[in-house]
């Protein structure tokens, strides 16, 4: 089944499609890519060759479970070290639009994207696990596309969520994976946000917005914190109570 999902390499670098389109390119001897920048979004998912990615002049070598995301408007294009192995990869384009009608329904559809524009971060590598998870969605996606199934539309909008939702999770969790000290530094900076808006309305979605960190891990350090100021109080309790038992002043 997997060997019809292969699709021949054209240089066509428009989309045809409303939304998004997906392609799994098996290639040897491939000549030189010509520079070109896209309107849209474009993820690889590099499974084999000796191959380069240049964006904006920067050459970035890639190596089995990298993902790279080049974002509309940057040249960008393959560099073929090696032109006798064979170049295996994934390419996803995804429309602007329908990114962003991703993210009105959940932010956390654009952590990547955000990491991208804001830090100008274009690869991220995954460990054989992670990638080979990643893999799975990627072929149940263009399984479900060559499919002629019941519900057919349906799913192939689920698998994109699931995709690039899946990505997003995999990098989030991987860069959040906190020290003590950087989880004490969170929490003062919690503190030290809400005392300076304390006459104004506070959410976890503001909060959220604020620090990109999940909704459960500022619940979970709200609890802390008012745990601890709890037992700050009950404390300073016992200790007036002790002090009045014991006569000091």
């Amino acid at each position: 089944m997997r060997k019809k999902l292969n699709t021949q390499f054209n240089t066509r670098q428009y989309m045809v499609s409303r939304d998004f389109e997906i392609y799994y390119y098996k290639d040897q001897h491939m000549k030189k890519v010509a520079n070109h920048i896209h309107d849209y979004y474009e993820i690889y998912f590099f499974l084999e060759g000796d191959v380069s990615l240049e964006i904006e002049k920067k050459e970035y070598p890639l190596q089995y479970g990298d993902v790279a995301v080049v974002p509309p408007g940057l040249e960008h294009h393959a560099v073929i070290h090696d032109e006798s192995v064979p170049y295996k990869r994934f390419v996803f384009w995804i429309t602007v639009d329908y990114l962003n009608r991703l993210m009105e329904d959940a932010r956390e559809y654009g952590y990547l994207i955000q990491l991208v524009q804001t830090k100008g971060e274009y690869i991220f590598h995954h460990d054989r696990i992670a990638f080979n998870t990643i893999q799975t969605k990627v072929f149940h996606l263009l399984e479900e596309i060559y499919s002629n199934r019941f519900g057919k539309a349906a799913k192939v909008s689920l698998c994109v969520s699931d995709l690039l939702l899946h990505l997003n999770r995999t990098v989030y969790n991987e860069r959040h994976e906190r020290s003590v000290q950087e989880e004490q530094q969170l929490s003062e900076r919690l503190i030290d946000y809400i005392e300076e808006h304390l006459e104004e309305e506070l959410s976890l979605d503001r909060m959220v917005a604020e620090f990109f960190v999940s909704k459960y891990h500022i619940a979970h350090f709200l609890r802390i914190i008012l745990e601890c100021q709890f037992i700050s109080m009950c404390r300073k309790r016992d200790w007036r109570h002790a002090e009045r038992q014991s006569g000091i002043t």
